[in-house]
């Protein structure tokens, strides 16, 4: 008699293995300057690259997981700033945070050079943007009680606008400051 079964859970040296490769591969994507090499990355993890491999079958699976890990520690910031700072400067922040992960996310497409990962990830852009509207959300209703940001803004839109003032072009350190600084003077009331 067959019983249907949970997924099973990925044993401890198994998920300490697959974080290090995260870690290694966001380390080795984030140094634009060197050939992304999934040997290299598997070293730097101190794991066999058969190891990687079960893991993460291709270069593009390995970068879109890091990917994917990085947008989710994001999301998690949200509420963490928000518990330490006033709500202005928690959003200003976290679009730090965001513009960082959008020059990640170029840095990563240039080392592949391949669309498969940018295909991946137009495939649930509208998903993502979710996520970052809902975990920007209660930081603008808090600006918007505390008179910090206006209260007609809707966390979709400032997702929106962050994306198309950073993400199109290549920009520096000071730029993306400056642009940061436009969306949210936007954002005040």
């Amino acid at each position: 008699m067959s019983h249907p079964t949970a997924p099973r859970r990925r044993r401890a040296d198994a998920q300490r293995n697959r974080q290090a490769l995260l870690d290694a591969a966001r380390t080795a994507l984030a140094d634009g300057d060197a050939p992304f090499s999934l040997e290299a990355v598997a070293r730097a993890a101190g794991v066999g690259i058969g190891t990687l491999y079960r893991n993460f079958p291709t270069k593009e699976a390995l970068a879109a997981a890091v990917y994917e890990a990085q947008l989710t520690d994001l999301v998690a910031q949200a509420g963490n700033l928000l518990e330490r700072m006033p709500a202005d400067e928690a959003l200003r922040e976290w679009l730090g945070q965001f513009a960082r992960l959008a020059t990640t996310k170029r840095g990563m497409l240039d080392a592949l050079r391949q669309g498969m990962l940018e295909s991946a990830q137009q495939s649930d852009v509208a998903g993502r943007r979710g996520r970052l509207a809902a975990a920007i959300t209660p930081i603008l209703d808090a600006g918007a009680r505390a008179g910090s940001i206006r209260s007609d803004v809707v966390a979709d839109d400032v997702v929106l606008l962050a994306a198309g003032a950073l993400m199109p072009v290549e920009v520096d350190d000071a730029r993306i400051q400056r642009l940061l600084g436009l969306v949210t003077d936007a954002l005040r009331p």
